[in-house]
Order: C-alpha cells, then structure tokens, then sequence
C-alpha cells in the first residue's frame, strides 16, 4: 500500500482497514476542516441554508468507508485528495437533485474552471476575500471591493483563477494543487504568485483596496 502519504498515515490507514474504527475516525477527523472549506467555497449559492456542508462530508465520509478496500488495492492520490474527491462527487449529485438542469447555468457569474468538482464562481471567491468586512458601516465599501474583486478574477485565465482558489482558500499544498489539476508544481507555484500579483495591483491601484490579501 503506497498511498504518497506519510508513514503516520498509512499506520492509520492499515489499522482502518483492518476494522479499527477509533484510528478511522482519527484520520477522517484530521480532514474535516479542509474539507469543510471545500465545500463551503463549492457549494451554489441557491443552496446556501438548506444544505449543511457538516451532511455532505458525513455522506461522503460513509462513502469512503464503504470503498476503502478498493481505495488501499489501487491508490491513485494521496489519501486526502481521495477524500475530497468523494466529497465533491457528493456535493455534485446534491446540486443535481436540487437543482437539476439549473445546476450549470451558463449565465451566471464567470466559473473559476471547469473540473471535475463543482465550480465555483468569481461571485463566490469575491464573497470570501471580503468575509472579514462585515459591519454595517462598510456595506458600500463591501459592494465596491467586491465588483473590483470579481472584475480582477475575470480578466484572469480560469487556470489561474482554481489556483488561487485551491491555494489560498481550501488551503492545498502547491504539490496537492499540482496533482489536482494534473499541471507540475512549478507551473502550479508560478500561477499562484502571478494570480495574486494580479489581484493585489488592481486592489490597491485604488485608494481603500484591501491592505493584505
């Protein structure tokens, strides 16, 4: 068994295989986070409040338990990104079940890129950088900073866009972010840098941009 992983995490892995369900919830609950920021930036805004990120990663959770058999015969990814895989599968058929043929509207906001999770949009990647503005008395700085964010993003290749998506807000390793996209960790590297240049000279090219992003 040759997950890529640590060797912490393949003891855990053979002791979960083996039935030992205490080292199984050890390892999915290291996880939960990320994943949980993975669905929260995934997840179509028409959903939002009737659908909790908490249920889709238990799903995907049971999921994983039923296929890791086959998972530790084959791996194919590091065990994370197996998990987040199945949890974006997941939150795929729940925006078909409830959305159905909306679920890909092509005239909402621009998509970050078209891979094999659910998209993401400019809209909602703008929503996050402006998370931290929040009182009342920011609302128009809010509405503006996020126009100019989206507008940044848009101009951006889509390629970039997930990059920045993945590095800076699920929080993935530029070697996770590389084998996610099927691109080399120096061409994943250079995109996250220039996609942040990029953002950051259009944000404060402006007076009130933000000062860190």
């Amino acid at each position: 068994m040759m997950t890529g992983d640590s060797s912490e995490t393949d003891k855990l892995l053979h002791c979960a295989a083996q039935g030992d369900k205490e080292r199984w919830g050890d390892l999915l609950a290291r996880h939960r986070e990320r994943l949980r920021r993975m669905v929260a930036l995934r997840l179509d805004h028409r959903l939002q409040g009737r659908i909790d990120p908490s249920d889709v990663i238990q799903e995907a959770y049971l999921e994983a338990s039923n296929r890791l058999a086959d998972y530790l015969r084959q791996p194919s990814m590091p065990f994370f990104l197996w998990l987040r895989f199945i949890t974006g599968q997941k939150l795929l058929e729940l925006h078909r079940h409830h959305l159905g043929a909306q679920a890909r509207d092509a005239g909402r906001e621009v998509s970050l890129y078209r891979g094999s999770l659910p998209e993401t949009t400019s809209a909602a990647l703008a929503a996050q950088f402006l998370g931290h503005l929040t009182r009342p008395s920011e609302a128009a700085i809010r509405a503006e900073m996020k126009i100019r964010i989206q507008e940044a993003l848009n101009s951006m290749e889509p390629l970039d866009r997930e990059v920045l998506a993945l590095r800076h807000f699920e929080h993935l390793s530029n070697a996770e972010t590389a084998q996610v996209l099927d691109i080399r960790e120096s061409a994943a590297s250079k995109r996250y840098v220039r996609a942040l240049k990029r953002l950051k000279d259009i944000l404060t090219s402006k007076p009130g941009g933000l000062a860190e992003i």
